[in-house]
């Protein structure tokens, strides 16, 4: 094991990386900070890991050290598994290399699971060649007395190795770089700071609750980060393309730390697509010049066009294009009339009562024509969690079960590591009780429920529940699963647990997707042979849990493109526990009567465990049910803006295209 250095610690690295084929807007006006958009954030860790190789052999070819300052997170957990595999496959040494980490919690030991210690540990240190005491992260173990002195000698190690060559950036959702939380200074050294509210409640899923997250944390300074020589920022996710906007294109503002980059001679902000959305070259590119317009602008312009000037698409006009700086719209697919009248009829088109299909006998003069005619058709839903079914397309289920669909809902995962202790003593009470009553196997049910009490006991904050534990937790969500099912009148022989082997590992980190996951997914679908599948485009989650489990329905789709259900076959990604789709990406909108919405609502909240306080709440501190309600709502309230039929609800679904969403 590698020794990491908690008590003790040039020329310019190499040049910028090429920019990536489809990022073709580069700098502009409203950028205070060069930007580089990779479709995937993959590409763009492959990116930084290549400059930072390069910066490493370079160094070395000088004789000299490569220093890197480093971050933790998931967002640059990309990286390092690139370093790795350079160092594995192409013989990168990391022999001259020394690293200062950003920051730690405080108090933190190395052996927990949240510490950043242990974190570069199975990372990075730990799989290369990095020299013993060349790797540094605050120590989170000092007494408290010592850390002011403690940070003046993590400066001066800095300093002593001739500053940090290239330095690693994550951005929080407060816009806070390392601990830097808002007000923080851009003279600010490395120090010991109290965490911010949002701060700690982002990171309350890493600590199963927000009351166990530390409260301060040892952090490199703005002014510390602002001297490395080369800066990179990254964010990745659709969570994170607000807080890029305000530090990108936003003033320097000392209550977003991120915004002083912009001050930084040579700091770049790496995104993918989904990072980059409220950036002007993606929300409204037309405003920064000339652009190409395809069909998919020319619906993202309209709709902001009627939203911003608070009309009804029908009524926009030539003047309010010229106006509002869409001209170039204008004279390309002018008149007004003739623009607007191709965006309603597509969103008209997106309506849809019928998401499975109807029979012949239902079918209406003037009704669009179905994509085929089976019906009724075997229904295959993909819920990453127990819930995400209910609560992301609870009123499109409830419908295709009351349109006779043979509807059937796979639990990708046992979602068992969201499940408050106490409830685990509620259940195994109750089993107690139940066995005693009925007088089943006494010996057992007393030997279980002594573990329970005994180990929930002596529990410490983040440790990982035994297995018995984990199973009980499990076993309460699929009781809950089923319990919602039954509100949409969906049989229980049609409900799959598959518990894929990637989420096993009863931590908030889980095993990367493997053969195995994806095989359990084929066997499945070869198994119901669907014409449609649901799954879950809802690619905010800050674990990354629904990412992997689309990535193992898209990856055995694709193998089984020969089979002979395949052909019949449409996949659609279902959003709404974490975000939800834009007008202008709908392209099949379920309207849902009040009835449907309460009936809905009842489903979710059979998920009892979930209700009132979820575990992992992420940074939205609405319940799921409320999220969701709201944003179905929401989306019926702008297509009725649009000028469009006014509903109670709508759940919005994209068809996926391979070419249009990257993994």
């Amino acid at each position: 094991m590698k020794q990491v250095q908690q008590k003790q610690l040039s020329s310019s690295p190499g040049d910028a990386m090429p920019a990536p084929p489809l990022d073709h807007l580069t700098l502009s006006q409203r950028e205070n900070i060069p930007v580089r958009v990779y479709p995937h954030a993959n590409d763009a860790c492959c990116a930084v890991a290549q400059q930072i190789a390069e910066c490493i052999r370079e160094r070395a070819a000088e004789g000299k050290s490569c220093v890197l300052g480093l971050a933790t997170g998931s967002t640059p957990v990309g990286i390092y598994d690139e370093l790795v595999r350079l160092h594995q496959e192409e013989q990168l040494s990391f022999a001259n290399v020394i690293t200062f980490n950003l920051d730690e919690y405080f108090p933190m030991q190395t052996h927990e699971l949240q510490s950043y210690v242990r974190f570069m540990r199975e990372h990075l240190f730990d799989l290369v060649d990095i020299p013993d005491g060349k790797a540094f992260v605050p120590d989170g173990t000092l007494p408290i007395e010592q850390v002011a002195d403690y940070c003046q000698w993590y400066e001066a190690e800095i300093k002593k190795v001739g500053g940090i060559d290239i330095q690693l950036l994550g951005v929080g959702r407060s816009g806070h770089v390392g601990f830097n939380e808002p007000g923080s200074s851009e003279t600010s050294r490395t120090r010991l700071i109290t965490l911010d509210r949002v701060t700690r409640i982002d990171a309350a899923s890493d600590f199963f609750g927000q009351e166990h997250v530390p409260r301060r944390a040892i952090t490199m300074g703005v002014g510390t980060i602002l001297e490395a020589r080369k800066v990179f920022m990254l964010a990745f996710g659709e969570h994170k393309a607000s807080i890029v906007k305000k530090a990108v294109e936003g003033k320097i503002n000392s209550s977003i730390a991120a915004s002083f980059l912009q001050d930084h001679p040579n700091a770049e902000v790496i995104l993918d697509d989904a990072a980059s959305a409220s950036l002007t070259r993606s929300d409204c590119p037309w405003m920064l010049g000339p652009i190409e317009w395809d069909e998919t602008k020319v619906r993202k312009a309209v709709i902001w066009l009627a939203q911003r000037v608070d009309k009804a698409i029908l009524k926009l006009t030539d003047a309010d294009y010229n106006e509002e700086g869409l001209q170039d719209l204008l004279a390309d697919r002018g008149p007004a009339y003739d623009i607007n009248l191709a965006v309603f009829r597509h969103l008209q088109a997106t309506l849809v009562g019928w998401p499975g299909g109807k029979p012949a006998s239902e079918f209406q003069p003037g009704d669009r024509p179905q994509t085929n005619d089976i019906y009724p058709k075997r229904i295959l839903i993909f819920s990453p969690h127990p819930d995400d079914d209910v609560i992301s397309m609870g009123g499109t289920l409830i419908r295709l079960v009351d349109q006779k669909h043979e509807v059937h809902v796979a639990y990708q995962t046992s979602g068992n590591i969201a499940v408050f202790d106490d409830d685990v003593i509620r259940f195994s009470e109750f089993v107690s009780e139940f066995n005693q009553h009925f007088q089943v196997a006494p010996e057992r049910t007393a030997e279980l429920e002594s573990h329970v009490e005994q180990y929930l006991k002596d529990k410490k904050a983040g440790q990982i529940d035994s297995p018995e534990v984990q199973t009980i937790k499990g076993l309460i969500r699929r009781g809950e699963a089923r319990a919602g099912c039954r509100c949409c009148n969906v049989p229980k022989e049609r409900l799959h647990f598959m518990d894929l082997p990637f989420y096993e590992t009863g931590r908030v980190k889980k095993k990367p997707i493997s053969d195995e996951d994806i095989q359990l997914t084929i066997d499945l679908l070869n198994k119901i042979k669907p014409h449609q599948i649901y799954a879950a485009g809802d690619l905010s989650d800050p674990h990354g849990t629904h990412r992997t489990c689309l990535n193992a329905v898209i990856q055995a789709v694709d193998r089984c493109e020969d089979t002979d259900w395949r052909k019949d076959c449409e996949v659609w990604l279902y959003r709404g526990a974490w975000q939800e789709w834009g007008a202008d990406e709908i392209e099949m909108a379920v309207p849902l009567s009040p009835s449907e919405v309460d009936r809905k609502r009842i489903a979710i909240f059979k998920h009892e465990s979930q209700k009132d306080r979820a575990l992992f709440p992420g940074a939205d501190v609405r319940e799921f049910w409320k999220r969701a309600e709201d944003r179905n709502r929401e989306t019926a309230e702008l297509y009725d803006k649009l000028g469009l039929a006014e509903y109670e609800a709508i759940e919005g679904f994209v068809r996926w295209n391979r070419e249009k969403l990257v993994l």
